[in-house]
């Protein structure tokens, strides 16, 4: 690092600069934390400009860094080139002083301290006292607790789950082996979880939580986070949930808690942080920055889970304005300053700056997207024509992503499209004419699953998919009786329908999955027929095909009236007596 002095050296007279540089030709023996010699140099020097003075030694004793800060705070600046492997300590250790006086008589190490441990992933840290007289003190060291058993008979009596503080002593009394100390802490890392068995190519996250009092689903929203990080090949090792008022402004948890999340994070080798509510741009920034992990919010997490899943070139071009429009606002300048690429002397105008020039180019690719899905889109509004002059009669499976629907169509229809047990299985709409008992024709669509606060973005750019839902004739709204939200399910999908002006197109409600409801605990097959009554619903398994003839009865019915009276005529519907009744005989398993 040659002589450079960093931190808050403004005012500092030139002795005492030189002084600061001289701290590093000194050398500490590996095995030693550091010396009594170099302690009272230290505490000298920091009395003298009443300040703290802080040095990162690395493994082999060398002094990489000296800082200086303000009499109570020091601040330390960026590390490059160090290890930064998560499941792996830095390689350096930290040792700064704390000024005592008649009006700061505190000592020992403060949150800031341990802050600074967990998020840099130092070795170790340790705060020596300054006396009045410039003399060191005790000093005062912490490490990270690479797990609870560790240190198990001391970790007893201590309150802290995340850090092991050693006993303060003057520095002349330390008697323990650095190396050795710290090769026992990297073992226990590796013993929880060892690196070979990490799958280098998949992502291990944290998914982050905030339980506002207003917020009463929030199992819901874990049990949902959890399933999209699983649909996206995210392998999830730990929750964290932070109850708060509202959430903070600048890193959405508190620091106390973010540094839980480090050590948890280092604990489990997680290199990813999946937060349940859309960050800001400078919210993402400040936490990158602060923990040197990837961090992505929920909205991220489903484009990504879009963008694995697109098929067709529709499907891609929609995923792909959907991450521009999220892009976009998330641009910034590396260098204002260096930035002026274009224009200027010589060239017309005042010149752009690179970040202008990247977000034109942006909304230009978003033109041009846009202008190809409109193309599709009126191919697709010409298809609708010729079917609609062939008069078939259209039934759109809609419901909430991983409801069943289509394992519904493929099982109707019997085709082998792609049904998986995952979020956003399907993305591109699949239209399959499907033939009755009775003879009669219906086309069924398979369409994208709807979700709770389903990002701006990716409702725009999935209109043209959607829009197969304004040809529909009848909706078959498909919901996952099984899952335990399926209440709020229903509410999400219908507030969609509300948004999309489709309320008034005729509508069965199905319920899926009906097979899986015998294995669970407290099941009730009265409380499924009550449901059944309330909302007027049938029960399926499109899986195991139950139910399903009373569906295509159901379907029939519909189709029926339908060919009597035309669609603009709404007095049909304007009278429940005109409504075609649900069958009620019905196998529940």
């Amino acid at each position: 690092m040659g002589s450079q002095v960093f931190g808050n050296i403004i005012g500092l007279k030139s002795s005492e600069l030189k002084k600061l540089e001289k701290l590093y030709r000194r050398k500490i023996p590996p095995t030693s934390i550091i010396t009594h010699e170099l302690a009272k140099e230290i505490s000298q020097i920091s009395a003298e400009i009443n300040r703290q003075v802080g040095i990162l030694i690395n493994r082999k004793g060398e002094i990489d860094y000296v800082i200086v800060g303000t009499f109570n705070q020091i601040e330390i600046p960026e590390l490059k080139g160090y290890r930064d492997h998560i499941a792996r300590l830095k390689g350096l250790r930290f040792i700064h002083t704390h000024l005592i006086n008649q009006k700061n008589k505190t000592s020992g190490l403060d949150q800031d301290d341990l802050l600074d441990l967990a998020l840099l992933r130092l070795d170790l840290i340790g705060a020596l006292e300054v006396e009045t007289d410039g003399e060191p003190g005790k000093i005062y060291i912490a490490h990270i607790l690479p797990d609870p058993e560790f240190f198990k008979e001391t970790f007893l009596n201590q309150e802290e789950k995340f850090f092991y503080f050693l006993k303060p002593c003057y520095v002349w009394e330390l008697k323990e082996n650095f190396l050795e100390l710290i090769k026992n802490l990297e073992d226990e890392l590796d013993k929880i979880r060892p690196l070979k068995e990490i799958d280098e190519n998949k992502d291990r996250a944290f998914l982050i939580f905030v339980k506002e009092p207003k917020d009463i689903y929030l199992e819901e929203k874990i049990e949902e986070l959890e399933e999209l990080a699983k649909t996206a090949g995210v392998n999830v090792v730990g929750k964290i949930v932070q109850k708060r008022i509202s959430p903070d402004p600048k890193y959405v948890i508190g620091k106390g808690k973010l540094v839980e999340v480090m050590i948890l994070a280092m604990r489990n080798r997680a290199n990813l942080l999946i937060f349940d509510r859309e960050l800001t741009p400078s919210q993402v920034r400040a936490l990158t920055e602060l923990t040197d992990l990837r961090v992505i919010d929920r909205t991220q997490l489903i484009l990504d889970i879009f963008a694995q899943r697109a098929s067709s070139r529709e499907g891609k071009i929609q995923v792909e304005i959907a991450q521009l429009r999220y892009a976009l606002p998330r641009l910034r300048a590396k260098d204002d300053a260096f930035s002026r690429l274009t224009g200027g002397i010589g060239g017309r105008g005042p010149g752009e700056t690179k970040l202008e020039i990247d977000r034109r180019r942006i909304k230009d690719k978003i033109a041009k997207l846009e202008k190809e899905l409109n193309k599709i889109s009126q191919e697709r509004e010409l298809r609708r024509k010729r079917r609609k002059k062939l008069n078939f009669k259209v039934v759109s499976l809609i419901g909430y992503t991983n409801a069943g629907k289509t394992t519904l169509l493929n099982t109707l229809a019997k085709t082998e499209y792609l049904a998986e047990d995952k979020l956003f299985a399907t993305l591109d709409p699949v239209t399959k004419l499907i033939k009755t008992k009775k003879e009669k024709l219906f086309l069924l669509t398979d369409t994208v699953g709807f979700i709770r606060d389903l990002p701006e973005d990716l409702k725009k750019a999935f209109k043209a998919t959607l829009e197969e839902l304004y040809s529909a004739d009848i909706l078959l709204h498909i919901i996952d009786i099984s899952h335990p939200d399926f209440e709020n399910h229903i509410k999400a999908v219908e507030q969609i329908l509300e948004e999309m002006n489709l309320l008034h197109v005729p509508k069965i409600l199905v319920f899926n999955k009906i097979d899986l409801l015998e294995n669970k605990e407290n099941f009730s097959p009265l409380w499924l027929k009550n449901l059944i009554l309330k909302y007027d619903a049938i029960p399926i398994s499109a899986k195991k095909g139950t139910n399903l003839d009373l569906l295509i009865e159901a379907i029939e019915n519909w189709l029926t009236i339908l060919e009597k009276e035309k669609l603009e005529d709404s007095s049909v519907f304007s009278e429940e007596e005109n409504l075609p009744k649900v069958p009620q005989e019905h196998k529940f398993f």
